[in-house]
């Protein structure tokens, strides 16, 4: 039986524009995850009207672009910065 989440738990290569952000790769999408949030909360990057919105510095605009943006295309954005 294949394991739950192999997708998550596989690492990927990472674009440099986001080993700027979050260190160096390879990382599993888990991880990914988990250090773009880390990113985000310590930098205060989110919305503070609407805590789903992120609103990116120019390090992490380099990964998800400059505009104001919702987190679940945020996880979109990152995607394509993995291989």
């Amino acid at each position: 039986m294949a394991k739950a989440n192999n997708a998550l738990s596989k690492p990927v290569q990472l674009s440099p524009q986001l080993e700027e952000v979050i260190g160096k790769g390879p990382m599993t999408r888990a991880e990914v995850t988990s250090k773009v949030w880390e990113y985000i909360k310590a930098k205060g990057l989110q919305v503070e009207e609407d805590k789903r919105m992120i609103e990116a510095d120019d390090k992490l605009g380099g990964v998800i672009g400059k505009e104001r943006i919702s987190m679940f295309k945020m996880t979109a954005a990152v995607s394509k910065h993995l291989t």
